[in-house]
């Protein structure tokens, strides 16, 4: 899910002030649930806004310049064999004649909570203590039923095979530099983690400065954020264990590699932003969440308070941190701190929940008498300015030429716009570059000293221009093919930008951008090859797909060249559908390999609720509208039916995070529209989501049951209070559910395992344990991943195997066939 983190920030650049989430390490962005070939660079920094839900790490685009994100299976001793003969399914996909043996869990019928007066039952509510004996039972089981199912699909060799195969390239991120230096992500292929690299210029020999992979022998161990000194002489950096949002940060000496004592712990949605004399940094933590004894971080489902701003001199302890800001009267509330590219300002952004909204206030460094370390024996805290002291919309600083500031801000403008203003006269403030009429204004970076490089998003596909940073006239439009901008290297003093790109059918191509001409020269620097992959053997088409209400929804078709629409495609639908997350296209291997050895089509449907035409697209799927994302989803997958493109029988859908929550929803919803659902990480408990970790940030995507009308809105599509057996409803249709698998992993601290558990023992107990004439023969099963969490920072080995596992559960359920 989403955290508000503020605004996206670039390869090794420092981003203030920021008021959109980051859609990577933010609280509740797409998971990732693809196997993605391009380098995973941790965010640089990012300010603490609220994405926190769903930022599994399976976006179907990735941006390096975030941070972006799933389960445990205990490996039974000996997989035993169930015999599963298919039998078709009315309005489902082949099932499973053999019924399964599925686990009993304990219902305690006592547990009743009274919502505004409706009687609402929670029978497995001792699901949500994760260190109970009989939670833990509860698990072992479910992945010993797992396994057994996965054990008969035939294929799922086959996959982990050929996706290892073509996972296996070199792949770099886009340079940037720091003092002297240069300094790029590179992944040889099959690494966990991808590794950090140094040069003194671009030809030069490249050398190893920070290595993830020598951490842990499991790869589990991830370098989740970092920032470099000005001056290029240390580095801070976060680590992340098991897929945890807690961070530990430490810091590096970049000359001799060598560890600097400090070490800061119980780091949570934080960027980290040095001062220009490089002395120190600001970062956001929160208190520890338990008192005394051992604690698995990341295990926990304690709610997530209090976050505070410290400054950390170099070479002290953190008990000595200086508390720059806290807000205890407001205990929700996160913050993110960060310095200007020139030095001379702190910006300071408030977040309450994942709206692109945000307060904004400033600090001027050389107004300190004492600087920053005279606060340290001081009970006051840093004495911000308040430029915006209200949530009314999202302020992201672009560039500042001393007290003149330029935002981007959606400010009476649901697709943004940039604006100036003199923060000594704040009263003041004027359009630099008016809201385009009909694309979204994504970012705007200065470049060139007085030239800004802005990406639109037109149709979700992505625009650069270059613009004068005055004035907003447009001065040239970059070349570039249909796709998405990944990241963007560049500072305000730089006259060379390097421009990440991908798309469906491009692994990755890093463009090197000379601005100093008239006509900036935009030449490749590094294109990704995948061995194996021939892009010309593959299609891919945007169509337009009317929805319920007549809404018109972009959906992206991959397949390969010149298919019968003939109705007989296997054909996988991928959904997000939430927190202003747009999603954009990539490249995956996984989508590939199910294109190329087994016939698929591959779909993404950018329903409402996503980013991808603005903050009116976003409303339009939020709060009391959030049945629009579903009716859009089920209108894409009548699509692809009535198009000829593939069959209910034959339809897979699947979602991460709030995505996952789209797939429950679906399916409960239209069990017969579908032959098969993969739903990772979801948000199912609608009423309960708000009381554990950063829950509560979501509040603000989906209301919260606490307050009545938002009770109702929720009860009407909360996926674990909707679950009904098809076959007794009054429409007298016997179809039943479709093979389901809801993937969860033990140390997912954003959306915790609570949901996918307690939607497994009841999906289970409704359909298939609690009567003896079901017709429930599809199976429902969950994926339990170990040492893992959301989805970020997961290891390369751990994204092809359950890849493997999911795709190959998919293929037997659809009945889809391997071909080499």
């Amino acid at each position: 899910m989403a955290v508000n983190m503020g605004r996206r920030g670039r390869m090794g650049r420092d981003i203030t002030g920021g008021g959109s989430f980051l859609k990577d390490c933010g609280l509740i962005g797409p998971t990732e649930t693809d196997c993605q070939p391009m380098v995973k660079s941790p965010t640089p920094s990012l300010q603490p806004a609220m994405l926190l839900l769903l930022r599994k790490s399976v976006p179907l685009r990735f941006f390096s310049r975030r941070p972006l994100n799933p389960f445990f299976l205990p490996p039974p001793s000996r997989p035993r064999r169930l015999p599963l003969l298919p039998r078709a399914a009315m309005g489902s996909v082949a099932g499973d004649a053999a019924r399964l043996a599925y686990p009993t869990a304990r219902r305690d019928d006592s547990v009743v909570d009274d919502y505004h007066g409706v009687q609402i039952p929670d029978p497995y509510r001792w699901l949500e203590d994760p260190d109970s004996e009989e939670t833990k039972e509860f698990v072992a089981k479910q992945a010993e039923l797992a396994e057994t199912v996965l054990a008969g699909c035939l294929d799922r060799e086959n996959l982990r095979r050929e996706v290892t195969r073509l996972f296996d390239h070199p792949r770099h991120g886009a340079p940037f530099r720091r003092g002297n230096k240069y300094f790029h992500f590179h992944n040889s292929g099959l690494q966990a983690q991808s590794v950090l690299y140094m040069q003194d210029h671009l030809d030069g020999e490249a050398e190893v400065l920070l290595d993830p992979n020598t951490l842990s022998k499991d790869g589990t161990i991830a370098l989740s954020t970092y920032s470099i000194s000005e001056d290029g002489k240390y580095i801070a950096y976060g680590l992340s264990e098991s897929g945890s949002d807690w961070v530990s940060i430490h810091v590096m000496s970049v000359a001799d590699k060598q560890p600097m004592p400090d070490k800061l712990s119980w780091v949570k949605f934080s960027s980290i932003s040095w001062t220009h004399d490089g002395k120190g940094f600001f970062y956001g933590r929160y208190p520890a969440p338990r008192e005394g004894g051992e604690l698995d971080a990341g295990t926990e489902t304690n709610i997530n308070l209090n976050h505070q701003i410290y400054y950390h001199v170099l070479g002290s302890d953190q008990s000595e941190d200086i508390l720059c800001w806290k807000d205890p009267e407001h205990p929700k509330y996160t913050f993110g701190a960060s310095v200007t590219e020139d030095g001379q300002y702190i910006i300071l952004g408030t977040y309450d929940g994942c709206d692109p909204v945000n307060k904004l206030y400033y600090c001027k460094i050389a107004s300190l008498p004492r600087g920053i370390e005279g606060f340290r024996e001081s009970e006051e805290m840093l004495p911000f300015v308040k430029l915006i002291d209200n949530f009314d919309a999202q302020y992201q600083v672009v560039a500042n030429d001393g007290d003149e500031f330029t935002f981007l801000t959606n400010k009476n403008a649901p697709r943004n716009k940039l604006v100036r203003v003199n923060i000594k006269n704040p009263e003041l403030w004027t359009d630099v570059l008016p809201e385009h009429e009909k694309d979204v204004l994504e970012s705007a970076d200065a470049v060139n000293n007085n030239q800004l490089l802005v990406c639109y998003m037109s149709d979700v596909k992505h625009i650069l221009q270059i613009r004068d940073i005055s004035t907003g006239n447009l001065i040239h439009q970059l070349p570039l093919e249909i796709g998405s901008v990944s990241e963007i290297s560049c500072r305000r003093e730089d006259k060379e930008v390097f421009i990440g790109f991908t798309s469906f059918l491009s692994p990755g191509i890093i463009y090197r951008c000379n601005l100093a001409p008239t006509i900036p020269e935009m030449k490749m620097f590094r294109e990704i090859s995948v061995p194996g992959f021939d892009r010309t053997s593959f299609q891919v088409k945007q169509v337009f797909v009317s929805s319920k209400d007549g809404a018109k929804i972009p959906m992206f078709i991959m397949s390969k060249k010149d298919i019968n629409l003939d109705g007989s495609h296997p054909t996988l639908l991928y959904g997000y559908g939430g927190f202003n997350i747009s999603i954009t296209p990539s490249f995956s291997v996984g989508r590939v390999v199910l294109c190329k050895n087994m016939g698929f089509v591959v779909c993404v449907a950018n329903i409402r609720g996503g980013g991808e035409y603005g903050e009116d697209w976003h409303k339009a799927g939020a709060l009391a509208m959030k049945q629009n994302c579903f009716d859009d989803f089920a209108a894409c997958a009548e699509f692809l039916i009535s198009g000829g493109y593939t069959s209910s029988r034959r339809l897979c859908i699947e979602g991460g995070s709030n995505g996952g929550l789209l797939v429950a929803a679906s399916i409960n919803q239209r069990p017969d529209l579908f032959g098969c659902a993969l739903a990772h990480v979801g948000v199912m408990d609608m009423l309960r989501f708000h009381k554990f970790t950063i829950g509560h940030a979501w509040t603000t995507d989906y209301g919260c049951s606490d307050k009545e009308e938002e009770f109702q809105w929720l009860i009407k599509y909360s996926p674990l209070h909707n679950v009904r057996r098809p076959w007794e409803q009054s429409s007298g249709d016997h179809s039943q559910y479709p093979a389901t698998m809801l993937l969860t992993a033990d140390h997912d601290d954003r959306v915790v395992p609570l949901h996918s558990l307690k939607l497994l023992a009841t999906l289970q107990h409704v359909l298939c344990t609690s009567t003896e004439d079901s017709l429930q023969t599809n199976p429902i099963i969950g994926r339990i991943d170990r040492k893992s969490g959301h989805g970020a920072g997961r290891p390369t080995q751990k994204m092809i195997d359950e890849a493997a596992d999911r795709y190959s559960f998919m293929a037997k359920m659809l009945g889809a066939q391997w071909t080499e």
